[in-house]
């Protein structure tokens, strides 16, 4: 059985590959590999009780050939400098592929959020961004929500960064609308990966409303990515969250189940269902799977399980590289997070044009714009995909490694 590789180690044989693809000089596969820079830092916090806690905090800033960096800021145990490096590069292709003027990085902290207080986050994050802030700005790094933060969190940073620099609403995206956070921000991960996955299910032969669709993960990507296909008609027969997972395979209200989660419940308090085993969620019988949780949840030892037709990615690499190839072979579609949660990072371009226009777009056209941008990407992506015969995921970084390493050379980056 093929082993499973850390979440770098299968980013870096995505860009081989693409490089490999493309026909590019070593050096480039260098360049496009090691990050511009990452920063270690150890951050002091005075708790509650008293006692002074060092949390580890990281950002890498993998690429920026395009555009500023651009990546969230995940608070998470799990989170190392090895965890936040291949964040970073995916956060890179995933700018590229979606063609918006960014580069890719991503922030970290080694924490288990729910563990402090309010009071305790605020302090941890005013320190990370003290510590950070000589390397932030609105045309060198943009940060963002991730696991584990909030817009609150980048509340908390916008304050902290302005009061070094002066009100600067644009050094963080994904902000509360009274900071001037954009409208369809928060759900814009989600009903991203629902369009790109209504377009393979059309490719396939098949139509959303006559598609069956199990959501892992009722979270911020999950919760919007169900209920964009609940829109488009699919039947959304299954869905989870850390507590537990439910199922009704005539179909979940989803606009219901919402609600449950928006005051705080989970999907287990939900009474037309039954309840499902985490696990089996992944082995239903339906036509969409859309892990979007967290990573490395379909490996080489559960990939010969999963039933579904398509798999959209809503979180980062919840595919391993073993799993990717068991499942393509198998005839599975697979539709990258580089491109199916692609839409976080274009709604957050639209939300720091508009703080540096200081123009407020509505909700309307947020959406609108976000639907093209992700078919435009699919369309590239489907149309390289079919022009060499392979994965959509391959052919993703194909796209994107292209553009990156063309805009490096323009920029005679290499001295």
């Amino acid at each position: 059985m093929p082993q499973d590789s850390s979440m770098l180690d299968g980013t870096i044989a995505s860009i081989d590959g693409a490089v490999r693809s493309l026909g590019l000089e070593d050096d480039m596969r260098s360049v496009l590999v090691e990050p511009w820079r990452e920063i270690q830092v150890g951050l002091p916090v005075r708790m509650d009780d008293g006692n002074v806690r060092v949390f580890r905090g990281y950002r890498s800033q993998h690429n920026a050939a395009r555009g500023p960096y651009k990546g969230g800021i995940r608070y998470h145990p799990n989170a190392d400098l090895d965890h936040t490096r291949a964040l970073g590069m995916l956060m890179t292709w995933k700018t590229a592929l979606a063609d918006v003027p960014f580069g890719g990085a991503k922030g970290g902290v080694s924490v288990d959020p729910r563990e402090l207080s309010t009071s305790e986050l605020n302090r941890l994050t005013r320190r990370y961004t003290m510590s950070m802030h000589h390397v932030l700005g609105v045309n060198r790094d943009i940060p963002a929500p991730d696991l584990g933060t909030s817009a609150q969190t980048m509340a908390w940073i916008m304050d902290a960064y302005g009061s070094i620099h002066g009100h600067t609403p644009g050094i963080v995206t994904g902000k509360p609308i009274e900071l001037g956070g954009s409208l369809g921000r928060a759900e814009a991960p989600g009903r991203g990966a629902a369009v790109v996955g209504c377009r393979a299910v059309v490719d396939s032969g098949s139509t959303p409303d006559q598609s069956t669709v199990a959501v892992q993960g009722f979270g911020a990507v999950g919760a919007a990515a169900a209920q964009t296909m609940f829109d488009n008609g699919a039947k959304v027969i299954a869905v989870s969250d850390v507590d537990g997972a439910i199922i009704n395979t005539n179909g979940l209200d989803i606009p219901a189940l919402q609600e449950i989660a928006k005051n705080g419940g989970k999907v287990s308090d939900f009474d037309d269902a039954d309840a499902l085993d985490n696990d089996a969620l992944l082995a239903l019988d339906c036509d969409v799977l859309i892990p979007a949780a967290i990573e490395d949840v379909i490996t080489a030892q559960n990939a010969t399980d999963v039933r579904a037709k398509i798999i959209v990615e809503g979180a980062n690499r919840p595919v391993t590289s073993a799993a990717d190839d068991i499942l393509v072979e198998g005839g599975v579609t697979i539709v990258p997070d580089i491109l199916a949660n692609a839409g976080g990072v274009v709604a957050s371009y639209f939300e720091w044009a508009q703080n540096i226009q200081v123009f407020n777009w509505e909700l309307e056209r947020v959406n609108l714009e976000l639907d093209k941008k992700m078919n435009e990407a699919y369309d590239v992506t489907k149309t390289q995909a079919d022009r060499n015969g392979g994965s959509l995921r391959k052919a993703a970084f194909d796209v994107a490694v292209s553009r990156v390493s063309e805009t490096i050379k323009i920029r005679s980056y290499v001295g």
